[in-house]
């Protein structure tokens, strides 16, 4: 059954996902019956728009089935990494600290990995132009994926991830003021009953994150406050590191994949292929890493610490 919501007097509650290159957690390609919206901004002629359709999709990523800490709760807190080499990890504020202690946290927690590309670089004057988000325990309607219409705002980086103007400046591609409420009703549809959602994303606190914040408070939206975001590019460089710790290996996505021989499905700095590529990497990294929940909840940061380092970078 498709569930619509009404926002801004014409948008509908949309598919979570692309009919030309979804794959929930797992990569599984046999079809189950469940069927989703699927309503794409873009499609292989170029050409923008909206389009509502049954879609068949695969669910596959129960914590029943999984190895991954995060899903499963699997690894012992016990450390194999010598300790001494391990980066710090100093608790942010008290929610962190009372979410780790909690003895059901697996049953308050929902982690989605998430990506998103933009018209540029420069945080605050530039704008978001895809965003793609996935619920790493997968299930129905686990993925979320839009082009997203920046406005007046050119795109100048269009040979980093080929987005370009014509795809996204057109009037059926929503701009983040519409689209805002609909990505939040996709998280509160993961979102398990009074729990609190993690939100993922590679290099997300000097990158993503403050997209995100900056995208919210233009369209006079706050990230609720049970949103806590983490950083993956840390414990990248962490595991890296353990690999080899005389020489500095990368830690990019691309990087990370070749390491652990993970294939990318579509093109690499696309939101969506981007996030079904680290929901992979970000499991490896938690197994070789040994942490658990609590671990990752800790190393986590609220949207108001991210925003309070904003402004101390502004002032400096």
């Amino acid at each position: 059954m498709c569930v619509s919501i009404s926002q801004v007097s014409r948008l509908r509650i949309h598919s979570f996902g692309s009919s030309c290159c979804e794959r929930v957690h797992g990569w599984i390609k046999n079809s189950s019956s469940l069927k989703l919206l699927d309503v794409r901004a873009s499609s292989v002629d170029g050409k923008a728009r909206w389009i509502r359709r049954n879609v068949s999709t695969t669910t596959q990523g129960s914590r029943s089935n999984t190895k991954s800490s995060v899903l499963g709760g699997t690894v012992p807190v016990t450390r194999i990494i010598d300790e001494k080499s391990r980066t710090k990890v100093q608790p942010f504020g008290n929610l962190q600290q009372r979410l780790a202690q909690d003895k059901d946290l697996s049953k308050l927690l929902t982690v989605i990995v998430s990506d998103l590309e933009t018209t540029g670089l420069h945080r605050k004057n530039e704008r978001i132009i895809e965003i793609a988000a996935q619920d790493i325990a997968g299930g129905g309607y686990s993925t979320f994926q839009t082009l997203v219409n920046p406005g007046v705002v050119p795109i100048t980086n269009a040979h980093i991830h080929g987005i370009r103007n014509d795809m996204v400046c057109r009037p059926e591609v929503p701009r983040m003021e519409e689209l805002i409420p609909i990505f939040l009703r996709y998280v509160e549809s993961r979102q398990k009953p009074g729990g609190y959602v993690m939100l993922v994303a590679h290099n997300g606190k000097s990158f993503d994150f403050q997209f995100l914040i900056n995208e919210f408070n233009r369209c006079s939206y706050e990230i609720p406050h049970n949103w806590l975001l983490l950083d993956s590019l840390p414990l990248a460089r962490e595991n890296m590191k353990s690999v080899e710790p005389t020489v500095k290996l990368s830690s990019s996505l691309e990087a990370l994949a070749d390491y652990y021989s993970l294939t990318r499905e579509g093109d690499a700095h696309r939101a969506l292929s981007d996030v079904l590529l680290l929901s992979k990497v970000f499991q490896k990294l938690t197994i070789d890493l040994k942490l658990s929940l609590s671990d990752l909840v800790l190393r986590c940061h609220t949207a108001s610490d991210i925003s309070a380092a904003m402004a101390k970078n502004k002032k400096a």
